[in-house]
């Protein structure tokens, strides 16, 4: 890896993390406010919202970690890597939307 690719990636992911955290504990917020349906819902989006940021920047630093990618077993790592986390990410934004807009019932 590049001299500068590799504490980069490191503080992309470290920024995804933080933002995980900080919406985890908005989330324990909103449910310490009061336990109802209204603040678990709100608990769950800031959950799903979290989600999805942090895995915006853990994408964001495998594509920087690709710099350097040389073999095929690096190239098949990196592959599954990100379609993991496509599908998290797309888990993630179902969710969200389900959150928002509820179905009506039957």
């Amino acid at each position: 890896m590049n001299a500068w690719t590799a504490p980069a990636a490191l503080i992309i992911e470290g920024v995804g993390s933080l933002a995980l955290v900080g919406y985890v504990l908005a989330a324990l917020w909103a449910l310490l406010h009061g336990w109802n349906e209204t603040n678990a819902a709100r608990a769950r989006l800031l959950i799903a919202d979290g989600a999805l940021t942090a895995l915006n920047f853990k994408v964001g630093a495998t594509l920087l970690k690709t710099l350097d990618v040389q073999t095929w077993h690096q190239i098949a790592l990196f592959v599954a890597l990100f379609a993991l986390r496509t599908l998290l990410k797309r888990f993630f934004t179902w969710e969200r939307r389900q959150l928002r807009f509820p179905a009506a019932p039957a």
